[in-house]
């Protein structure tokens, strides 16, 4: 029998705090698989903080060229975790914000639940999970900061990080 593995979303936003909104969001399956999707602005959505595209990479250009609509990607969103019903994330309080931002912003309700990875995380795992992560990311060779490539990352280094 297969271990167990969670599904992982992760959000790429336009800045941090008021007014910002998501750009990416990634998903990594439960079978491993992974895929992201930039997000065109809404016309209402202005704030951008360029301390943030240094971080992610991604500039409003890019997502006007080749972002799919909100309206897309939270139907996407809908489809790929009706059935599961959960996703995980990392930064819960950033994600689950963007979340809702995007479904409220297209008047779409969410078909499934976004909580915290932490909450899968027993005490071996608490203790082993940054060394894990450092080395998932230079073994993986993993660039941060982009939604499908942190998920990838998150995804591996739970299942590394199991205490058997």
């Amino acid at each position: 029998m297969g271990t167990w593995c969670p599904t992982i979303l992760d959000v790429e936003a336009s800045g941090f705090g008021r007014g910002s909104y998501p750009i990416e969001i990634g998903l990594a399956r439960a079978d491993g698989t992974h895929s992201a999707l930039l997000i065109r602005p809404l016309d209402e959505w202005i704030h951008w903080d360029p301390k943030a595209e240094l971080l992610h990479g991604i500039t409003r250009d890019q997502l006007m060229q080749e972002g799919h609509s909100p309206l897309e990607v939270a139907r996407w969103l809908n489809d790929e975790l009706r059935e599961v019903g959960v996703a995980y994330s990392d930064s819960w309080g950033y994600d689950s914000s963007w979340v809702g931002r995007l479904f409220n912003d297209v008047d779409l309700l969410p078909g499934f639940r976004l909580e915290s990875l932490r909450r899968l995380l027993d005490e071996c795992q608490l203790a082993r999970w940054n060394a894990t992560k450092a080395r998932v990311e230079v073994e993986a060779g993993i660039h941060r900061h982009r939604a499908g490539e942190d998920v990838r990352l998150l995804q591996q280094t739970y299942l590394r990080s199991l205490c058997h």
